[in-house]
């Protein structure tokens, strides 16, 4: 049988949402604010900064445009960095005005976003 994975110490390792937290409310995805004004936006920004901004630092990528950044990893044998997520930098926690702070926005893939970006977050709690 197998065995739920925990963490030195008995801790779970993926965090749950915490009771009394913006997502544990009984208000829908949309009433968030993920609706289709955010589907609209979030694929207009994402079209137009289309790479994982994560996946950039960590290839050390000098190019900037998607065409560079597309011939850059072609020749040097790496994946395409494409972004699937667009993340708030600075958790909004249903602040409507951060949520919609276009400078407050960044493009990652969804490895750094349910990896780096999860623990750095629950680290600053």
């Amino acid at each position: 049988m197998l065995q739920p994975r925990t963490v030195a110490g008995g801790a779970a390792r993926v965090g749950t949402v915490e009771p009394g937290s913006w997502r544990s409310s009984a208000l829908t995805t949309a009433q968030r604010g993920y609706g289709s004004r955010w589907q609209t936006a979030r694929a207009a920004y994402l079209k137009a900064h289309p790479f994982c901004v994560y996946c950039l630092r960590d290839y050390r990528l000098a190019a900037t445009d998607e065409a560079d950044v597309i011939l850059e990893c072609a020749a040097r044998g790496l994946p395409l960095p494409y972004a699937t997520v667009l993340d708030h930098r600075v958790p909004h926690r249903g602040d409507q005005r951060l949520f919609w702070d276009r400078s407050n926005w960044q493009p990652l893939c969804a490895r750094h976003h349910s990896g780096e970006k999860q623990r750095t977050e629950s680290a600053e709690r």
